[in-house]
């Protein structure tokens, strides 16, 4: 689809976006990105939109959303009745945008397809690394002056095996630092393989089942597609060693969280480190303390001593948020002037 929307902006200087589920740290590098200028118009919102949020964006030419905004098509039904013929995200994830409904509305759907995959590879490395040295325990126990090193064994990287699934940018990242930086044997998968990368980092691919089966360490970098849906059941579970480490960073539906805890309780997984989870949504990003936790799976999670939990934080570099601010207004900008620009930021 071509973005063009001229039309709203013939008696118009300035664009006006609705920005869905604003955190202090987006208006402080939107405001900052958008300095010294006048074309686009930004009005925070700390609501996530839905259907139900979608009047606050009345007024405005485009809205700007996260991972957490639903966009189901009631919701776009809304959003082009109040006017809206741009949703922007901030983010490289669209399975909440149903695209299919925004391309018969006549809404263009854009995002930011890589902010910093550094940051999201040397998150998955910090998971690791805490995960398997246990410093999270260690640190809380040296803050009660409790100097004991039982039970904060870890295990050496080096020569071990490593499995990455998904080779795009992110996924590459991680394997050339584990083999590379850790001197890791690493296998990985991919529908698209690239054998040529493969070859010239000493990587070699091989299908999930046996990728599942080799691995110590496992890394999830796939995009959320019904074949990736639940990519981490009670079958594959079943596959791996007893000694793996999984760490997603990818996408929370990858995993199956009741299979994933069935598997823990059997001492079936090591140890588990997400920066994701499957039914984020209302949780990851609030300050929820001080109330019960009303998610029973993950309240389970949080009880067990090899899980390590961040709240979908591998993005939050002020590399990548300087990124991320400069790509979507970029974007928006673009869509305001039709402007032609790079395909693979828009989607529908």
């Amino acid at each position: 689809m071509r973005c063009d929307y001229l039309s709203l902006m013939k008696d118009k200087a300035t664009l006006t976006v609705a920005f869905f589920d604003a955190k202090p740290y987006d208006r402080e590098y939107f405001e900052a990105a958008l300095s010294g200028t006048s074309d686009v118009d930004i009005h925070f919102h700390e609501s996530r939109l839905d259907t139900e949020s979608s009047p606050l964006a009345q007024g405005a030419a485009a809205v700007c959303v996260f991972v957490n905004d639903r966009l189901d098509r009631p919701c776009l039904e809304r959003l082009h009745a109040h006017g809206v013929r741009l949703v922007a995200l901030r983010c490289a994830g669209f399975n909440n945008v149903d695209l299919k409904a925004a391309k018969q509305l006549g809404i263009a759907v854009t995002r930011v397809p890589a902010y910093s995959p550094h940051a999201v590879a040397e998150h998955t490395l910090a998971l690791l690394l805490t995960l398997n040295r246990k410093i999270h325990r260690a640190h809380n126990r040296v803050r009660e002056q409790n100097f004991s090193l039982s039970g904060l064994v870890g295990t050496d990287l080096h020569g071990k095996t490593a499995g990455v699934i998904g080779t795009g940018k992110i996924g590459r990242l991680v394997a050339e630092i584990l083999k590379n930086g850790f001197g890791m044997n690493v296998l990985v998968s991919d529908p698209y393989p690239d054998a040529k990368w493969a070859k010239a980092n000493g990587i070699k691919y091989v299908t999930n089942d046996k990728l599942f089966a080799a691995s110590d360490v496992l890394s999830l970098h796939a995009p959320l597609t019904p074949e990736t849906n639940h990519l981490i059941n009670k079958r594959t579970l079943a596959l791996m060693k007893p000694s793996v480490i999984i760490v997603n960073t990818g996408r929370g539906k990858l995993i199956d969280t009741h299979a994933l805890i069935n598997a823990l309780k059997a001492g079936r997984v090591s140890g588990v480190a997400l920066d994701v989870y499957e039914e984020e949504e209302g949780i990851f990003f609030e300050d929820l303390s001080g109330t019960v936790l009303q998610d029973d799976e993950l309240a389970r999670l949080l009880t067990f001593p090899n899980v390590l939990i961040t709240s979908h934080q591998a993005f939050l570099t002020d590399d990548a948020l300087n990124e991320i601010s400069r790509v979507t207004i970029e974007n928006i900008r673009h869509c305001a002037t039709s402007t032609p620009y790079s395909a693979n930021t828009q989607l529908a």
